[in-house]
């Protein structure tokens, strides 16, 4: 069945005659022929194209070079294909396009009359370069759709389809093409797999696709520091606007005296666990203001040629420090009720709203999300301004915002520890009703984590 496919280099491959050699480029690899016969330079040439099957080109080699240039060629063709250079083709419907190296392409031995196949519950449509295009996160190829009968034939995979009902209303279209196609979808794992498979039965979809496209290794999109928005969109600042005219100054501790009388970060370290039940008496606005100081506060900004970049108490990529806090107030002494945004280069809080109904909704959403346990004195909502990110990372951002959301957790949790206070990271939160709550865009800034805060229990008290 392999054979039936028309083969062809992907179209960044180039090919160079110097020196009596062939040299195959593409963007990241390169590979050069010695002493190469003309059939394998006619079937290379053809394979700038896709109108030849692989057994086409084998005869084109055994005509010019006999069966010692086949043996070469077949070898080469190999390598090619583990290099991620060939896509194959079925016409009318579709072709796949590597997206990695390591590539495999194997056909396997279908029993037609019995077998049935279904679409992979990984495989996804979007469109791409006015293309319709088909991805899985357990490929490395890409299918580009050629018209709408093979989206039309995808579609009606979504239900276990037979080579001869899977044409049924399909013009045009052979069951000859249709073992193709489904040739085409086995070799590139587009159909169900995953039942048989016990750690594929337990990824979902989004997990999936997330973890594949935001590391290297599988797809071949640009990846890490590109800054694809130079002279397109300008940089964010590192500090937001001003969001309220009603400013609350925050306490700054001294950390010189801290650094002398503060427990040591092997003690906090040991101690450390998440604690959800809380004193009678609430959190002070000046223990508050110590956490905020200790944890987040901006130490100095940066300016240089592609924007701002700040210094903090916690490490971020690039030192964009895109995260925002916006302290959510249930009960806290010298403070009211309601939502804040946290200031971080004035260590002020900025009030955005009094306690109403979204408010109460997003403390008892966070009771929820911690065990049903005390309604938090404080819930520390953490956002993320993107574009912060998106503007100089590619294909990695979102990853690198979600590890920021951890290395912020664990310098809240190692401060409130030190200042015997009662914290515990949340793992869900409500983007979308915060966005509603705190009057921002949620695909400009959104709420990518969430932690609570309480005054600490005698009996928990002691490091």
């Amino acid at each position: 069945m392999t054979e039936s496919f028309t083969v062809s280099f992907k179209k960044e491959v180039i090919q160079i005659v110097e020196n009596g050699n062939i040299i195959l480029q593409s963007p990241k690899r390169k590979l050069t022929l010695h002493r190469w016969n003309p059939g394998i330079q006619t079937a290379l040439k053809s394979l700038a194209y896709s109108n030849h099957t692989l057994d086409q080109l084998r005869h084109l080699v055994i005509k010019n070079d006999g069966l010692e240039g086949l043996f070469k060629f077949n070898y080469y063709f190999q390598k090619f294909i583990n290099l991620g250079w060939i896509c194959h083709s079925v016409s009318p419907l579709a072709t796949a396009i590597p997206i990695a190296e390591d590539y495999l392409f194997n056909c396997v031995n279908v029993d037609w009359q019995q077998q049935s196949f279904s679409i992979s519950r990984f495989a996804y449509f979007h469109q791409s370069k006015k293309q319709m295009v088909l991805e899985s996160p357990l490929s490395k190829a890409k299918l580009i759709l050629f018209d709408w009968r093979g989206a039309a034939l995808i579609s009606k995979l979504s239900e276990p389809q037979t080579c001869t009902s899977l044409i049924s209303g399909i013009p045009n279209i052979t069951e000859i093409i249709a073992q193709q196609f489904i040739q085409l979808l086995l070799a590139t794992k587009m159909l169900s797999i995953e039942d048989k498979n016990p750690h594929l039965v337990q990824w979902e979809f989004h997990d999936l696709l997330f973890h594949s496209r935001s590391r290297a290794g599988k797809h071949d999109n640009p990846l890490g520091v590109t800054y694809r928005f130079v002279n397109k969109i300008k940089p964010l600042p590192v500090v937001k606007n001003q969001t309220s005219d009603k400013i609350i100054e925050l306490y700054k501790p001294d950390l010189k005296y801290l650094a002398k009388t503060d427990t040591s970060l092997t003690q906090v370290l040991e101690s450390r666990r998440s604690i959800r039940n809380y004193d009678t008496t609430a959190i002070t606005i000046q223990q508050l203001g110590e956490l905020l100081y200790r944890c987040a506060r901006i130490k100095k900004i940066i300016k240089y040629d592609m924007g701002e970049t700040s210094q903090r108490p916690y490490p971020a990529g690039g030192a964009l420090y895109e995260l925002e806090i916006y302290p959510v107030i249930n009960s806290c002494d010298g403070l009211e009720s309601g939502l804040y945004y946290y200031q971080p280069l004035e260590h002020n809080l900025y009030k955005i709203s009094e306690v109403n109904n979204h408010v109460e909704t997003l403390l008892k959403k966070a009771c929820n999300s911690s065990g049903n346990h005390d309604v938090p004195q404080i819930l520390l909502v953490i956002t993320a301004r993107f574009s912060r990110i998106f503007w100089k990372y590619q294909t990695i951002g979102y990853s690198l915002i979600l590890k920021h959301v951890g290395v912020l957790y664990q310098t809240l949790y190692l401060v409130a520890t030190a200042m015997k206070l009662a914290p515990c990271a949340l793992g869900t939160g409500d983007s979308d009703l915060f966005a509603k709550v705190a009057g921002i865009n949620y695909y400009e800034e959104s709420s990518v984590g969430e932690f609570i805060l309480g005054s600490l229990k005698q009996k928990d008290s002691k490091i």
